[in-house]
């Protein structure tokens, strides 16, 4: 959580990163409101721009194309985003639930959309997908063309549902598929397209023309393996069902309490408040306009969100709110599968490249105001920050990339350089480690468990059991309230992490500074003799258990340079805890945790401290994500070149692996040197736990140091 101009003292939260939303985040980017902290929630790292769905389908552009990356548009808007599903919300007492946790707000807005899917259908679940959410429709789709292509699959689809949306996919989906191909298209109305009745005959058309077959007048009763069964007994083939018959409100907002029509939609009044509420909003395909109604389309949303953006700035500044009024028509430009559209207003239709062109260029104008955002000028430094930047040209990386240089650490601090210090008390061995951590999310709940992973694994890589904790907290300037509420959740996710390792927390120290920080003191208690970095033996199997690449990714982030599911990707791994993989790693000659030194610098020290080389199989090294791409283009976290210079690789190349070895790491993967003979049964283990582990090389007797082989 970076630091503020001013204390922060109002939590905004935006529920869902519907279209709406995504620009009120463009625009709040822009012109922030000082002191006011902002967190969106959604599923998915990612939100899907609904108007490019079909030319996805039909091929003529990419899944990313239609994606906007909320990741870096939370960055670009100083917001925090919680990846995770809403299910419920407790509007007079202002939280949030996401899953098992709580979030507190003072103002809210709601943009979560709707879904197609149909639980109510018997065989939906199991044998076919809805188109809404994106995501893993897009997964289906995709894989399904590939067999299709391979001559692997039968071209056989059918979509449930015809109106607009059904009729556009169906037709896509039957351009993509090629000749040949049978999609149908089943609608239960005696017409598709029942709500656009003049356009009804050039849509039968146009569907003729991709060779659709229409079902009209009939319902499914069941989806069935390859094909549907309908209600009169008829049967349809189809090797993917796709279910896109209107649009549903997720059921969870009817359990709320909150004000909802029949279908579950939340009324709102003109000036986009549910109705009844003073600090609770919603728009887009999930509100029910209730002064002035009108069809779930995209355009109402876009529209919406100068007017959700003035109010949420009025509500939290105490300014008058302003009405929010839709027109009336508007232009409906519907692709017919290759690059034609047809377009209607006012009663008239006309088809055409031409106006498919024309549609095309509209949604990736919409699209271009997300990628790339708006250049920011650089926020001014507190002062203790702008003096340890010394180039000043890049902001200085979080995490690990925030660690003292290698040759200072060494010249500062005496010692063996062993992860924990080992205290002999009676008999019983206790270890004991301290690691901290700058804010790299704006998270703290989630920032809270990936440091106390981070600290974790000094005390798992000696083979010792985690005991007790201290915890250090230093947050940014805020109001008592966010105090509370942020210090409830830092020790709510940190309880979580030192449970699950079998250990407490039994107390700590807080204090206020330019940005929020995070610490832990550990205890463990290891039975036996702990596990050195001097234990290894020549002929000793290398065995890492995770990816490198976290620096390179963060510093990528900060930047807005990292692409969004990556970057969730990467906190998904941060915050699995390593327990079990050290308990598989339980009779290591030597180990250690891969953190702020990077690989190479880590694995340096375990050379120095047995006496012995190393010898590195690079291309067996598991990478992160996405980090050797930004590696490539010349990312470097902000501590990469003093690790560099203080762990030299002998015979090591230029290239982005080469780079990598020197990337400082967050709760990075168990570095062990074991016995040869136990080695693949240890990585096969620590697969089946869900661990990325891989043999990268052997121990040798030779000068000490690290050399690629």
């Amino acid at each position: 959580m970076m630091a503020s101009p001013v204390p922060l003292s109002r939590d905004l939260v935006l529920i869902g990163g519907g279209h709406a939303h995504a620009l009120v985040l463009r625009m709040w980017g822009m012109r922030p409101l000082a002191g006011v902290r902002v967190t969106v929630i959604d599923p998915a790292p990612v939100a899907a721009y609904s108007g490019m769905l079909p030319g996805m389908v039909a091929g003529h552009c990419r899944q990313s194309e239609l994606e906007i990356d909320l990741v870096r548009l939370a960055r670009f808007a100083g917001a925090r985003l919680i990846v995770g599903a809403v299910t419920g919300i407790d509007a007079g007492a202002r939280r949030i639930a996401v899953g098992a946790r709580e979030v507190e707000f003072d103002v809210a807005s709601l943009d979560v959309g709707i879904h197609s899917a149909m639980p109510d259908l018997p065989g939906f679940a199991g044998h076919a997908v809805a188109v809404k959410p994106l995501g893993p429709f897009a997964a289906r789709w995709e894989g399904f063309v590939a067999r299709v292509a391979a001559g692997e699959e039968r071209a056989q689809a059918a979509v449930i549902g015809g109106g607009i949306a059904g009729v556009e996919l169906a037709m896509a989906m039957a351009h993509r598929l090629g000749p040949g191909a049978e999609v149908s298209l089943i609608e239960r109305a005696a017409h598709i397209a029942p709500e656009r009745p003049v356009l009804r005959p050039r849509l039968v058309r146009a569907l003729a023309g991709q060779g659709v077959r229409v079902l009209t007048g009939t319902e499914v009763a069941a989806v069935c393996e390859g094909e549907l069964r309908l209600a009169g007994g008829a049967r349809v083939p189809s090797r993917l069902t796709v279910g896109a018959a209107g649009g549903r409100a997720h059921g969870w907002l009817a359990q709320t309490g909150l004000p909802v029509t029949e279908g579950g939609f939340v009324r709102v009044g003109a000036d986009l408040r549910v109705e009844g509420l003073d600090a609770l909003f919603a728009v887009g395909d999930c509100a029910h306009l209730a002064h002035a109604q009108r069809p779930k389309a995209g355009v109402f949303a876009v529209r919406a969100a100068p007017v959700l953006l003035d109010n949420l700035r009025a509500v939290l500044s105490g300014r008058a709110l302003r009405p929010f009024h839709p027109q009336r028509d508007y232009l409906k430009l519907i692709s017919l599968g290759g690059k034609v559209a047809l377009a209607e207003k006012a009663g008239l239709a006309f088809s055409g490249a031409l106006l498919w062109r024309w549609k095309d260029r509209i949604d990736r104008a919409f699209m271009a105001k997300f990628d790339p955002l708006p250049a920011m000028p650089a926020p001014a430094l507190p002062r203790e920050r702008a003096l340890s930047e010394e180039s000043g040209a890049e902001p200085m990386c979080g995490g690990c990339g925030a660690k003292v240089a290698p040759a200072v650490l060494r010249g500062a601090i005496a010692g063996t350089g062993e992860d924990a210090a080992v205290i002999e008390t009676g008999g019983v061995r206790q270890v004991l480690s301290v690691d901290h951590l700058r804010a790299f999310v704006e998270d703290p709940a989630l920032m809270a468990r990936i440091s106390a992973l981070h600290a974790l694994g000094d005390i798992w890589a000696m083979g010792a059991r985690p005991q007790a904790a201290l915890v250090s907290v230093t947050l940014p300037r805020m109001s008592e309230t966010l105090q509370a509420r942020t210090m409830a959740e830092i020790m709510e996710a940190a309880d979580a992490v030192m449970a699950g390792a079998g250990a407490r927390i039994v107390g700590g120290h807080s204090s206020m500074g330019a940005e929020m920080s995070l610490g832990f003191a550990l205890t463990g208690l290891v039975a036996r003799a702990p596990i050195t970095l001097g234990g290894a033996r020549p002929g000793d199997a290398l065995i890492l258990t995770r990816g490198i690449g976290s620096g390179t990714l963060l510093a990528a982030e900060m930047r807005g340079a990292a692409r969004g599911c990556d970057i969730a990707a990467l906190v998904a791994l941060l915050s699995r805890p390593q327990g079990d993989a050290a308990a598989i790693l339980g009779q290591a000659h030597a180990m250690t945790d891969v953190t702020g030194f990077g690989l190479a610098g880590h694995l340096g020290n375990i050379c120095r401290a047995s006496g012995l080389c190393a010898r590195l199989d690079l291309g067996a090294v598991p990478m992160l994500s996405g980090a050797e791409a930004l590696a490539a283009r010349g990312i470097r976290s902000t501590i990469w070149e003093a690790n560099r210079r203080a762990a030299p690789v002998a015979g090591l190349g230029d290239g982005p692996r080469a780079v990598l070895l020197h990337d400082p790491q967050t709760a990075g993967g168990l570095l062990a040197a074991v016995d040869p003979a136990q080695a693949d049964d240890l990585v096969a283990r620590l697969r089946d736990a869900g661990h990325n582990a891989a043999v990268i090389g052997t121990m040798a007797r030779d000068v000490p140091g690290v050399a690629v082989v």
